[in-house]
């Protein structure tokens, strides 16, 4: 889209520029921290340690600052200096424990937060709040991992006790609830605090993200709107109205495309106005890469995460985005050395299931270690189950360029293993297939290598998936009929022994396709085959002379080339010859 191209170049115009005005009040610098604007208030902040020295809350919301632009080491000594200052400061603990929680130290965070709640006031309730927000930073694909959303509204409630009158604190208890998709409770936290701070843009949002959350997008939208007309500058609400026309825009796609188009155009509009108003800071961009993500517009991330690398204060997630977008726009190598960036400097904590999957996706397309790939792909999935199909279906894709029967029906056997929630019985029946295709590519192998033994566990594993699919599926459907017919055949071709194992499967056959209006050529050879498999068992088991000469009869009208219906009139005009050598599998029935 050139409208969103044009958004990223006069974005990236103004990224390196700072406000060269700074006021000198916290509350001025807390404001910008609301509103987005690090840059702006971080400079304020800087200005504040050295005005005010002695004040550890200035240290504290620069360290703050530091952590939600994900820059760890610098908020640890930021609020170490805070410490120092005030060697009971209750929020540059919390502060601390918060970057132990970003480092995955569990055990860190709850001693630094033990010592914060120690040293604070009884009826301070700002020490909880943060911890709160701080459990709430954890966020993998904006979904919270339960035990840290809980104790984010553990904390919160505590902080509630000790000042049931703080605004801020209840919108941010609203977002905890609303994470774990507790609606009602977020609602009541919301209104609380509007109803304490009737003039809170945060709060107003949160709710009307909370609508967008009931896919309820025109009161999301008037709550966005009533946030602008608090404050017409406050970027969060643009922020989020864009994110919802984004949303909304999927909703209308289908029953509505002029206004679909009207709202993506929408959303870039308002993440326009965003990021104008949010100081067009690294983090600010950064927000607006994962907004492009969800636009699927790799080419614009790319050409802005590659400029935004360029930069002295980078932050490593940009590679995430080159490495995304690259893979988006097929340049596989950049991208690889993107992730690989990214994976280094990042570490573990950092990590994302999505990215797994698209360094998996790297590996794999560049060429330069597909096994490798694979296992990638795999740890995507196990780290988050939403990610199951998209990772096997890439897997899937891998074995498939090959012709790797066998790991093509393990690869699908593992993913409707791990989606137990899911029938996936379309991916079942390619299971039955796979399998059945392994296992006849082994016995045309061994006919000119006698070391292959053809594995017959494949057959059960095949006959298994697809007799599952016809016990689930809600109306009945040929090709799993059709399969384990063939699988059958495979198990029982001793015509001096014959069990008849397929002969129900090839009357469902014959009850599919005469049911049709009309045939196809390969349904008609189906329908023949079915006939003359039939006419098999009348001849061989149940030696019934008459019901045999029926069905080779409806073989050879259906197609008259089948070569199991030629064979036997051929055989009968000519009595002296055996039907057919001992054990052996007519021509036809080799070939399926």
């Amino acid at each position: 889209m050139k409208i969103i191209s044009k958004i990223a170049k006069v974005a990236l115009g103004l990224v390196f520029i700072g406000s060269s005005v700074f006021a000198q009040s916290l509350a001025d610098a807390k404001k910008a921290i609301d509103a987005e604007q690090y840059q702006k208030a971080k400079g304020m902040l800087k200005n504040l340690t050295v005005t005010q020295p002695t004040n550890d809350e200035n240290f504290f919301y620069l360290g703050w600052v530091y952590v939600v632009q994900d820059y760890p080491d610098s908020a640890k000594l930021t609020f170490a200096r805070g410490i120092a200052v005030n060697a009971k400061s209750a929020l540059n603990y919390v502060g601390l424990g918060v970057v132990e929680l970003m480092n995955k130290n569990e055990a860190g965070a709850t001693s630094n937060f033990n010592q914060a709640i120690t040293l604070a006031s009884k009826k301070d309730s700002k020490p909880w709040l943060y911890m709160g927000k701080g459990y709430l930073l954890d966020a993998h694909d904006g979904k919270f991992p339960p035990a840290k959303a809980n104790a984010a509204i553990d904390a919160l409630n505590h902080g509630k006790v000790a000042n049931p009158k703080d605004a801020e604190l209840l919108v941010e208890l609203g977002n905890a609830y609303r994470s774990q998709l507790k609606s009602n409770d977020a609602y009541d936290a919301y209104n609380a605090a509007l109803a304490l701070d009737p003039k809170s843009p945060a709060a107003n949002v949160a709710e009307g993200v909370l609508w967008r959350y009931a896919d309820n997008y025109e009161d999301s939208e008037k709550q966005f709107q009533a946030a602008i007309a608090i404050d017409p500058n406050y970027g969060p609400a643009y922020r989020e109205w864009g994110e919802t026309d984004l949303e909304w825009s999927s909703s209308l796609a289908r029953t509505d495309g002029p206004k679909a188009s009207a709202k993506v155009k929408e959303a870039v509009e308002n993440y326009k106005k965003y990021l104008s108003l949010t100081d067009e800071s690294l983090e600010s961009l950064l927000r607006y890469a994962d907004f492009l993500v969800n636009l699927g517009d790799y080419k614009t991330i790319q050409e802005v995460a590659t400029r935004l690398s360029k930069s002295a204060a980078i932050n490593a997630r940009v590679y995430r985005y080159i490495g995304y977008a690259a893979y988006e726009n097929k340049d596989y190598v950049n991208g690889l050395d993107a992730m690989n960036n990214w994976f280094a400097k990042a570490g573990p904590s950092r990590i994302l299931p999505r990215d797994y999957l698209y360094l998996g996706r790297l590996q794999i397309a560049s060429g330069k270690d597909t096994t490798a790939g694979i296992e990638t792909l795999k740890k995507a999935a196990d780290l988050d189950t939403t990610k199951v199909e998209e990772a096997y279906n890439d897997i899937f894709a891998v074995y498939k360029k090959r012709n790797d029967y066998l790991n093509m029906a393990k690869t699908y056997d593992d993913m409707v293993n791990k989606v137990h929630s899911k029938l996936l019985l379309t991916s079942r029946v390619y299971i039955g297939l796979y399998y059945y295709f392994a296992f006849t590519g082994q016995v045309r192998a061994a006919k000119t290598n006698p070391a292959i033994k053809p594995d017959s566990t494949l057959l059960t594993r095949a006959d298994s998936a697809l007799s599952f699919v016809q016990r689930k599926e809600a109306a009945p459907s040929f090709y799993p009929s059709q399969y384990r017919a063939y699988i059958a055949d495979q198990k029982d071709n001793d015509y001096n022994n014959l069990k008849g194992l397929a002969k129900p499967f090839y009357e469902q056959m014959i009850k599919f396709l005469t049911a049709k209006s009309s045939l196809s050529d390969k349904e008609k050879g189906w329908l023949a085959d079915s006939y003359a498999s039939l006419g098999i068992y009348y001849q061989y088991h149940d030696k019934d002379d008459a019901k045999a000469l029926e069905n080779f009869t409806k073989a050879k009208d259906t197609d008259p080339t089948n070569k199991q219906a030629l064979y036997y009139f051929d055989q009968k005009a000519q009595p002296a010859e055996p039907p057919a050598k001992p054990g052996a599998t007519p021509a036809k029935k080799a070939q399926k």
